[in-house]
């Protein structure tokens, strides 16, 4: 389940074996073994086979030919390759022509009338599909979809791999390949290549059009959030949007979509600014102004993949190209010049489902399919407020619709990623679309808000799962903290040693320890009451509310929320934000750290850290300033209900922090 391909050639990454690992139980030699197999059987006979197990597809190819289909395990499996051994070209010309390589993968038997239900599996950045064997879709594999009797589709995004990510792909077409760089799934290209191929499948017979259901991980995730939002429609290169039609016109709808660890508004989640907050609708501008903090240690990791296994953007929708936007954005303040406004109105337009979903840019907002997201408490990347943004609006506007949420201690690194809680994820995945898109489900799954605890060492089990109607409703109770005198922060202040330890990409991982000392006069530490009775679990995001008054240039803030072991003297990372000032002057803030899930046991303290830096997680701000920060309260809300045998009377009622109302 590799999020991205080896980065041994990074040199973003020198000496990391992978940017990312969000299943331990899938491997280089896992893929290659895939691979292989598939290549034995590619060309084998297909006993009894029907018309569509002989081949499908004909004349949707490069060459024109069918894309040929072997018995493997049970089902049909039909690879659309390049074919480097010098036989046809089938990968599957897209709708303006980029030649597109994955797998079909069928049912023993065949279709009934209609056609078979459908998933398709989106693939991580950098990992390119590797057949019905690849284990990196958190939920079954296409085998044992296959098995289960649905269609699934597995198609190389365009840029990777053979869909014009290699040379000798590209030079196999150079003409259709001359639009198959990444476009960094925008609606338009990526997104739209798989609503076409569905498109194809349908017009074939091969899928039911009210039966399609997608999922995905990371890139993959961020792929299904936007098929989901846009439903029944599709978007032009223009930015238009029409109905979803087949090529012969048969009106298409997605019946239900399992994002796995995606984001919802990518310039938010690689450039965060700290305006999304858990109680609040998020609005459409608030988190794209002022520009945030770049993650420089995941960016610039992700540009190294990008380059490294495909074919980075130079030209073309985009305005610019990859590593062209890393360069600005590493070269840092001041934000201010047309070109940084375009970049992010680029990516939350065309590349961010939330934006879709609101009805920004001109767009209308409409009902998204049924979803089931599942996010990571200790994902430094794409983390758990990612989902809650868009679960917000939808319930505001749209309570109907049936959404659940997962959030547990993995996905990208930091992430732990538990075989108990990647097998309970991957039962909802099958129970959820055998439900709303195979018709078979016996009840309706389960919707609302559940969540797995992190915990140490990463053979200990998670706490949980814990479920509530919503996510608010997984935090009853608070523990609150207040400090009134001032204190302050210094830019440049704080141990790189320590931000070295908790960096997501070099770190040692989600249980990685720290010496718990205080940093410094230029560092604001808060040490809370040590938790007492039977201690209390955090599970939300901490909410800060202080009076901030900046001077200088360009003044940032960094929160940490540590767990202080008063028998050993060290801290573990609990959780973590940042906050942009919009410049120098007074002004009173509420700011929130992602959402965290950590139980501190009796005995411990939970100490909040403020600071200017956390390299090389995030970029250090050009600027030379102070922040002083007065009149402290910080809101840890927790899982405890108030009252119940040995919760600590320090757990009261929570009451949110503000009204049910715009961000922003």
């Amino acid at each position: 389940m590799a999020v991205a391909a080896s980065l041994a050639g990074s040199a973003a990454l020198a000496g990391a074996a992978t940017l990312a690992d969000p299943a331990a139980h899938t491997a280089a030699a896992a893929h290659t073994a895939a691979a292989a197999a598939a290549g034995a059987t590619r060309a084998a006979a297909v006993p009894g086979a029907t018309p569509a197990a002989a081949g499908v597809l004909a004349g949707a190819t490069v060459s024109g030919s069918a894309i040929p289909c072997a018995t493997q395990n049970g089902v049909r499996v039909c690879d659309a390759d390049l074919s480097s051994s010098g036989g046809p070209d089938t990968r599957i010309k897209s709708f303006d022509g980029t030649p597109l390589a994955g797998y079909v993968v069928l049912p023993a038997k065949p279709p009934a009338h209609g056609g078979y239900p459908l998933v398709v599996q989106g693939h991580g950045w950098g990992s390119p599909t590797q057949g019905p064997a690849d284990t990196q879709y958190f939920g079954p594999t296409g085998y044992q979809w296959a098995e289960s009797g649905y269609a699934v589709l597995e198609l190389t995004a365009r840029g990777f791999g053979d869909s014009c990510g290699s040379a000798a792909s590209r030079a196999a077409d150079p003409q259709g390949c001359a639009h198959g760089f990444i476009h960094l799934d925008d609606d338009r290209y990526e997104v739209r290549d798989v609503q076409y191929v569905i498109g194809l499948l349908v017009d074939r017979g091969l899928v039911n059009p009210g039966k399609i259901g997608v999922t995905g991980e990371s890139y993959g995730g961020g792929l299904s959030m936007a098929l989901a939002t846009l439903k029944n429609r599709v978007m032009l290169p223009s930015g238009k949007l029409i109905p979803w039609r087949s090529p012969r016109g048969r009106p298409l709808s997605i019946a239900a979509a399992a994002p796995m660890i995606p984001w919802t508004d990518l310039a938010y989640s690689l450039v965060p600014n700290g305006r999304t907050l858990d109680y609040r609708i998020t609005s459409t501008t608030a988190d794209l102004k002022p520009i945030g903090d770049m993650k420089q240690s995941f960016v610039g990791g992700l540009l190294g993949v990008g380059e490294a296994t495909g074919d980075v953007a130079t030209t073309g929708p985009l305005q610019w190209s990859l590593a062209e936007a890393y360069a600005r954005l590493n070269r840092g303040e001041p934000y201010s010049g047309a070109t940084d406004r375009t970049f992010v109105n680029e990516i939350a337009h065309y590349h961010s489902s939330y934006y879709l979903l609101a009805g920004a840019y001109g767009m209308r907002s409409e009902a998204p399919a049924p979803l089931l997201i599942a996010n990571g408490f200790t994902d430094d990347l794409f983390p758990v407020d990612e989902a809650i943004r868009y679960d917000n609006y939808e319930r505001a506007h749209y309570p109907a619709d049936p959404i659940g949420l997962i959030d547990f201690d993995g996905g990208h690194m930091r992430g732990q990623n538990k075989p108990a809680e990647l097998r309970y994820i991957s039962r909802r995945i099958k129970a959820f679309f055998d439900h709303y898109v195979k018709g078979s489900g016996r009840r309706a799954p389960t919707l609302g808000a559940t969540a797995f605890t992190e915990t140490c060492p990463k053979s200990t089990p998670a706490g949980g799962p814990y479920h509530a109607a919503s996510w608010a409703a997984l935090h009853p109770g608070q523990v609150s903290f207040s400090a009134a005198g001032p204190r302050t922060v210094i830019s440049g202040d704080g141990s790189t040693a320590i931000a070295s330890i908790i960096d997501p990409v070099s770190s040692p991982g989600a249980c990685a320890t720290a010496p718990a000392a205080n940093q410094g006069t230029g560092v604001a530490s808060y040490r809370l009451p040590a938790a007492t009775g039977r201690g209390y679990t955090l599970l939300g995001a901490p909410t800060i509310t202080a009076k901030l008054t900046a001077r200088g240039t360009y003044p940032m803030l960094v929160e940490r929320l540590w767990d202080v072991d008063p028998t050993t003297g060290t801290e573990t990372l609990v959780d973590r934000g940042d906050y942009r000032l919009t410049g120098a002057g007074t002004t009173t803030a509420t700011f929130q750290l992602h959402p965290g899930a950590w139980h501190f046991a009796a005995g411990h303290v939970p100490k909040l850290e403020l600071l200017s830096q956390d390299p090389s997680y995030l970029r250090t701000s050009n600027g030379a300033f102070t922040i002083t920060v007065d009149d402290l309260r910080l809101q840890l809300p927790v899982h405890d209900r108030p009252g119940a045998p040995g919760v600590p009377k320090t757990v009261k009622p929570f009451v949110t922090p503000g009204s049910h109302g715009l961000a922003g």
